[in-house]
């Protein structure tokens, strides 16, 4: 009888043991770096191949005159050409940067009102109760409607080009924060008062540490109305003491009838939406994730 308990404890202890080694088998996190040739295979090539085959078939309408009228699509090579031409006479970057610089300001001016006005819309009910739809109505409301009255508030300069940044943004940055607070599980609210993170204090150290994933979302999508109102407002709030932006280049070819110039400002646009995805919302929604244990490498 002895033996047989000596046995059963013995096996217990190993089925433990397994259980605990399957345990830490399934929290450790690799991290090694992925081969280089693994890399260019799942993040390099599809891209590539995929602009290869817009370039192909757009080629491919031309050459076989599916669209023979160069006036509205013009070759790519004609398009490059422009492009060329542009960055040979130090037009290119000027353009880029006189939009991308209203952009991230316009932005960070956006991050800095909707933060706290999405954390006091969260918090408090009754605010909540009457500035929520307001929000969520703003949100919806197409950034290009905002540009007719801010030039009769504001003029045409920089300023209103902000304060339509600023009315596309912030409603989609504090709407992003509100989501992500209300997706805060209860247990984490009721043990930061237990541990005594209250008022302040438990806003900073435990709501919005939770609450990152929506709040992120937020910011991506404040971004890209950031961008969208920019345009709205370049296009149609053309000054020259406002110099020209990427939106103003796509206006001018318009206005040249001039579709090379036109698919120029187009890809520039483009380009940058997707330079700044690339580089700051992908890694911060990478460093989340990795985080909370929801992405391995």
């Amino acid at each position: 009888m002895a033996s047989t308990d000596s046995t059963t404890v013995a096996k217990d202890g190993s089925d433990l043991a397994g259980l605990e080694a399957g345990l830490d088998a399934l929290e450790t996190v690799q991290t090694g770096r992925k081969p280089l040739r693994q890399t260019f295979t799942e993040k390099i090539l599809p891209p590539v191949l995929a602009i290869a085959l817009v370039l192909a078939v757009w080629q491919a309408l031309v050459s076989f005159k599916v669209v023979d009228d160069p006036t509205k699509l013009p070759a790519p090579g004609a398009v490059w050409d422009v492009v060329r031409t542009a960055w040979l006479q130090g037009e290119l970057l000027g353009y880029i940067w006189t939009s991308v610089s209203r952009g991230l300001l316009g932005f960070c001016l956006a991050l800095v009102i909707g933060t706290p006005l999405g954390l006091i819309v969260a918090r408090v009910k009754f605010i909540r109760a009457a500035l929520g739809p307001i929000l969520s109505g703003l949100q919806s409301l197409p950034s290009v409607a905002w540009v007719p009255p801010a030039v009769i508030w504001l003029g045409l300069n920089n300023s209103m080009m902000y304060a339509v940044i600023l009315l596309g943004a912030v409603p989609s940055i504090a709407n992003g924060l509100v989501s992500g607070v209300d997706q805060v599980p209860p247990l984490f609210l009721r043990a930061g008062r237990t541990l005594g993170a209250t008022g302040l204090k438990g806003t900073w150290h435990i709501v919005l540490p939770a609450a990152l994933p929506g709040y992120v979302a937020g910011l991506k999508q404040g971004w890209a109305f950031s961008w969208r109102s920019l345009m709205a407002a370049e296009i149609i709030a053309s000054f020259p003491d406002l110099g020209v932006g990427l939106g103003q280049l796509l206006e001018n070819g318009r206005n040249a009838s001039d579709m090379a110039m036109v698919f120029e400002a187009i890809l520039l646009i483009l380009i940058v939406g997707i330079a700044i995805d690339l580089l700051i919302f992908s890694p911060l929604e990478r460093w989340v994730l990795r985080s909370r244990g929801l992405l391995v490498k």
